[in-house]
């Protein structure tokens, strides 16, 4: 019963710590972080990573890469996929060489620095979302581009990660024979396609005939859980298994329904946990050594995503203002980044030593992104 107290501390807690970041400004998964540093190995050490801490943020991180993949709009995706895909492919570029080159810089090993890079390749558009709506241009060219991009960018990403991770070797495939693994993984993406496509629409029209309660979200989890599973079974990451599955069901008439109701199971339980989870691992031992080494690659992590979507802009005719509206709106790292980062951490590509550093990074840029993203904006439309 001891987990049930755990449990009832972290829910009672980030939900206390997510209304007064709400209230201050900030985004709700900064306090959720900071709860997992009040009570773990920094401070309170009254939470532990123990088996079911783990297995209920293994849960939480795949309902959150669910829910990403329903709210992914493809639509948008269509309408603005030239400035979506130049911002998102230079977003990705630019932070991964001047991530790795960062690294490098610091002693760190190649592997480690690039899988640095992807880290800071990655996009949380949620919190940009939030500041469009505030200011009322969500539905402007720059809005739209930012979303487009995020979609982009989210989906690049997520496939990088996974199949480098399947690369050197540290998935459940390990000792499958290269040929194998890549035909394996040929074949799940072409059974993603058929998903997206056919199986997703018509199980959840069959879903809707089942005399049974809550049919619909039952079918919508045991899809994104098998989806998980197998990826992971294949050498993929278990979230691109939900996140596409997430996507497939975004194209159903029910998206909505499975949406509201998966995030109410995954935001009252599961992804608290998460979050808490990762500032549970975070020592802040020796973390004066690494300063110079958190606000070097901070400002590679701002500069980088700043100005690959000014650049991919400006190839697509944006004037300057708008260029660097783009930019900042792509700076956020939020969940997404963090989800990385413990999939890394997990597969032994980023070092126990640049863990907190790392997190303190991704926590900086996430922070600084409405500011910059509220400046630019308002030297356009004010």
């Amino acid at each position: 019963m001891e987990f049930i107290g755990v449990l009832c501390l972290i829910l009672a807690s980030t939900t206390i710590a997510s209304h007064f970041s709400r209230r201050i400004g900030i985004p709700a998964v900064i306090g959720q972080l900071l709860v997992g540093i009040l009570l773990g190995n920094a401070a309170l050490k009254w939470v532990h990573p123990d088996i079911l801490v783990e297995d209920f943020s293994e849960i939480g991180v795949i309902l959150l890469m669910f829910l990403a993949g329903i709210e992914s709009d493809l639509s948008l995706l269509k309408k603005y996929f030239k400035p979506g895909m130049y911002v998102a492919i230079l977003g990705i570029l630019l932070p991964v060489i001047l991530g790795t080159a960062g690294g490098t810089l610091f002693h760190i090993s190649l592997s480690q620095s690039f899988f640095l890079g992807l880290i800071l390749a990655a996009t949380s558009v949620s919190i940009s979302v939030e500041v469009l709506k505030e200011l009322n241009v969500i539905n402007t060219k720059e809005g739209s581009t930012i979303l487009g991009a995020s979609v982009v960018d989210d989906i690049l990403v997520v496939l990088i990660v996974s199949l480098s991770m399947s690369f050197v070797g540290t998935s459940s495939s390990s000792n499958t024979s290269l040929g194998l693994m890549l035909l394996e993984q040929f074949l799940f993406f072409m059974g993603v396609f058929f998903l997206i496509r056919w199986g997703a629409p018509y199980l959840m029209e069959l879903s809707k005939k089942l005399m049974a309660e809550s049919s619909i979200i039952i079918v919508s989890l045991v899809l994104c859980l098998g989806m998980s599973y197998l990826a992971d079974f294949i050498g993929l990451s278990s979230v691109i298994g939900a996140f596409f599955t997430g996507v497939a069901i975004g194209q159903t008439k029910v998206w909505q329904e499975v949406s509201r109701n998966i995030e109410a199971i995954g935001y009252a339980v599961f992804i608290p946990v998460f979050f808490v989870s990762i500032g549970l691992e975070i020592s802040f031992v020796g973390i004066g050594s690494q300063l110079t080494l958190i606000i070097i690659l901070t400002a590679i992590a701002i500069f980088s995503k700043l100005i690959g979507g000014f650049l991919g802009s400006k190839l697509v005719g944006f004037d300057n203002n708008s260029s660097l509206m783009v930019g900042s709106g792509m700076v956020s790292r939020g969940e997404m980044a963090l989800i990385i980062l413990q999939l890394g951490f997990q597969a032994n590509m980023v070092a126990e030593n640049y863990y907190s550093a790392f997190v303190l990074i991704i926590l900086l840029t996430t922070l600084s992104s409405p500011f910059l993203l509220k400046y630019f904006t308002k030297k356009i439309y004010d």
